[in-house]
């Protein structure tokens, strides 16, 4: 099988990706703008299973055009899972944040999604697309001050997702979204600084890596929080 994961040179990509290498005959396409991640990504699968199953590539997906991702993929074959990891958290109150703030957010957080898997549509074959969302998405969820420009585009995302199951179900291609709640990341670090997170990445990234192979033969056209914090 053939995964692409998206910001997987920290936090909970870099988890998906090392989970989804355990299975050597599995091959996980890594993009991130960082490149030192990528590396580091490499030498964790090498050195954790002695597999050399990960290719990397260091794009900004807010720019890139697809048509070099596809290139670079179609060599190998069809796709059959997507993670759309990559993620963007810029924190301001309402009042303080920019029109910059809000294109900016959801440039990363949604439109590169949408360019992604308009571009990646022709080489999908029983695909199973996972969206990671958040629960400052989930329509009840508790929410916090100086995250509205992020809760926003994962809310849009979560709603692409439910589009997308109807819209692409005759192409055998599944999209479920997943709505984590805190996890421990440089990200949520850099946001809420001395706040630890109930969840690590690790474990997010193994249910995640899970959800991806598995998820699709129960699910599809669902937005499912993964938090243990209520409401």
């Amino acid at each position: 099988m053939n995964y692409l994961v998206t910001g997987a040179s920290r936090g909970i990509g870099f988890a998906t990706a090392v989970a989804l290498a355990s299975r050597p005959e599995d091959r996980i396409f890594a993009l991130s703008r960082n490149t030192a991640g990528l590396t580091a990504l490499v030498n964790t699968v090498q050195s954790q299973y002695g597999t050399a199953n990960v290719e990397v590539l260091s794009v900004d997906l807010a720019e890139v055009d697809v048509a070099e991702i596809v290139d670079w993929m179609s060599p190998f074959g069809r796709l059959h899972g997507v993670v759309n990891n990559a993620g963007l958290l810029l924190k301001a109150s309402f009042l303080e944040s920019t029109e910059e703030t809000w294109q900016q957010t959801f440039n990363v957080n949604f439109f590169a999604v949408v360019r992604l898997l308009q571009g990646l549509h022709p080489i999908m074959e029983n695909t199973h697309i996972l969206n990671i969302g958040s629960m400052g998405g989930f329509q009840g969820s508790s929410k916090f001050p100086g995250l509205a420009a992020y809760s926003a585009s994962k809310a849009a995302l979560a709603n692409l997702t439910e589009c997308l199951a109807e819209e692409w179900k005759a192409d055998n291609i599944r999209c479920n979204c997943l709505a984590p709640g805190a996890v421990q990341t440089e990200m949520l670090a850099t946001a809420f600084p001395g706040f630890e997170a109930p969840v690590s990445s690790e474990k997010m990234g193994e249910m995640v890596a899970w959800f991806l192979r598995e998820g699709h033969h129960f699910f599809n056209g669902k937005v499912l929080p993964v938090s243990i914090s209520t409401p």
